[in-house]
């Protein structure tokens, strides 16, 4: 290992709304990991998703407002810079902008069923190590999907974790 090298985490995705599992997987990953900081890299649309009804500027204001007391997380939107909402171009940007560092993304268990899908996944371990952070009910799927198999396992760290068992997607419908 190179040393000075700074170590990062990036946690992508709509934030629609921001909560309490962002923030618990983003706190779980600075100490096992011992990241310098989370990027929260809000994007206008999931390419898995409908489109979100919370404008973009109001979910980044919310993260900002939501990660106030916690120094070490970034809330941030790369489109802008990238021209593009795939996980892929992020990295790309990212490796070019943090020269000496280590990139590290972070994603739930139901993100790698259908990691597959993403734009150039085989690739995505090459530009960083990938921490998959289990969610209820997806561990069984997670641990069978195509990218757990074929991703290298020094690359790619599945970690049973204290769990918050809420989703954006739960919040919508409240």
């Amino acid at each position: 290992m190179i040393k000075n090298i700074k170590r990062i985490g990036i946690l992508g995705g709509t934030f629609d709304p921001c909560h309490l599992g962002h923030l618990e997987i983003s706190k779980q990953a600075k100490k096992k990991f011992n990241l310098v900081k989370i990027i929260w890299a809000i994007t206008k649309k999931n390419p898995f998703k409908e489109i979100s009804n919370t404008k973009l500027q109001q979910r980044i204001k919310a993260s900002k407002r939501f990660t106030k007391k916690y120094k070490f997380i970034k809330v941030n939107y790369f489109e802008k810079f990238t021209k593009s909402n795939k996980t892929y171009d992020l990295l790309n940007y990212l490796k070019k902008k943090f020269k000496n560092t280590e990139l590290y993304l972070i994603i739930g268990a139901d993100n790698l069923i259908t990691f597959h899908k993403w734009k150039n996944w085989r690739n995505i371990s090459k530009k960083c190590n990938i921490l998959v952070f289990d969610r209820y009910p997806y561990k069984s799927k997670a641990l069978k999907s195509l990218a757990f198999k074929q991703i290298d396992n020094q690359k790619l760290k599945f970690i049973n974790s204290k769990k918050v068992n809420i989703s954006s997607s739960q919040l919508r419908k409240i």
